[in-house]
């Protein structure tokens, strides 16, 4: 997460080359708010909002927050605000109901006891410090409100599961090659084992009388596929991005580990044959053509499907 507050990290690149989540993996969450016994629709907030794709999904809402540790993620989400609720009165009205703050999600001190409806975080679980965060959560969530979390794990090339020993070895967390050593850890390694290292809440000890929780109904749902066929009742993917094969070139870019990479080997910017994402890149392309039968590799304007496998943890104060 510390690549995200660097001078050279770009947050408007990232944000335009990230997927984006469907309508429907927002509903699915919103019904499982509404399903609680007097749920309320007045405040939510965002943990690691970034560039705040999530927070602005969050409409249903009344007043929303987003809350990131980056100082260039907030400046970004911001002028994303400003600029996507530009004209319309309905748009200038959800704009007036946004609030992007700088802080971190383990201190939610700024907020009152039972004051927050929902808490989302997209994308950036898997840094949180949960024996923290699930008692301060639970500390400003209204009675039966709602924390749902979210994560995608390595992405894949959509029909083409030829593809994805490359793209393991190139930037599997346990790979030794390429990116592997220059992953955040623990982060990556959680985020690739679909969050399943965040505890149970219901298991956490929040100094209480024994036998009782703050949490009542938790549950772990998983977009998976096929992908990952070890993990229970796998749901089909969601998350897709159809793309050309440059746009998955500039997703290729936003990588904090390749950002790392490129610190520690400055000099493979300059090899001829291209940097070590271009080269990754053009692997992938010539496995495609030799799947479809074709010699060389993929134009960079011909479209592909990437998707992404995404876990989900849905939890509901008592």
């Amino acid at each position: 997460m510390a690549t995200f507050a660097k001078t050279t990290f770009n947050a408007a690149k990232y944000a335009a080359a990230r997927p984006t989540y469907p309508k429907q993996f927002y509903d699915s969450i919103f019904r499982f708010h509404e399903r609680a016994t007097g749920a309320r629709w007045d405040t939510a907030v965002d943990l690691g909002c970034g560039t705040g794709q999530a927070t602005l999904e969050l409409t249903p809402f009344r007043s929303v927050i987003g809350i990131d540790p980056s100082a260039k993620m907030i400046e970004q989400a911001q002028r994303l605000l400003e600029e996507q609720t530009d004209g319309e009165s309905w748009k200038l009205e959800l704009r007036e109901r946004v609030k992007y703050v700088q802080g971190s999600a383990e201190d939610l001190s700024r907020l009152v006891n039972s004051s927050i409806d929902m808490i989302v975080s997209a994308q950036a679980a898997h840094w949180f410090d949960w024996a923290k965060l699930w008692p301060e959560a639970a500390r400003v969530l209204r009675k039966n409100g709602t924390l749902a979390v979210w994560g995608y794990s390595q992405f894949r090339v959509a029909g083409y599961p030829t593809c994805t020993p490359l793209i393991n070895a190139y930037s599997g967390a346990d790979s030794t090659s390429t990116l592997g050593p220059h992953w955040e850890q623990p982060g990556r390694t959680i985020l690739d084992e679909h969050l399943q290292a965040i505890p149970d809440p219901r298991t956490v000890d929040y100094d209480r009388q024994p036998g009782t929780s703050m949490w009542g109904e938790f549950q772990r749902v998983y977009y998976v596929g096929a992908h990952h066929p070890a993990l229970p009742h796998a749901l089909p993917v969601l998350l897709r991005k159809r793309t050309t094969w440059a746009g998955v070139l500039g997703y290729l870019r936003t990588f904090s580990a390749l950002h790392s990479f490129h610190e520690a080997h400055p000099d493979d910017l300059r090899d001829p044959a291209g940097d070590v994402a271009v080269r990754f890149w053009r692997a992938l392309r010539a496995e495609v053509a030799e799947q479809k039968g074709r010699t060389g590799e993929e134009d960079d304007e011909e479209e592909i499907e990437i998707e992404w496998p995404m876990a989900v943890l849905l939890a509901r104060r008592a």
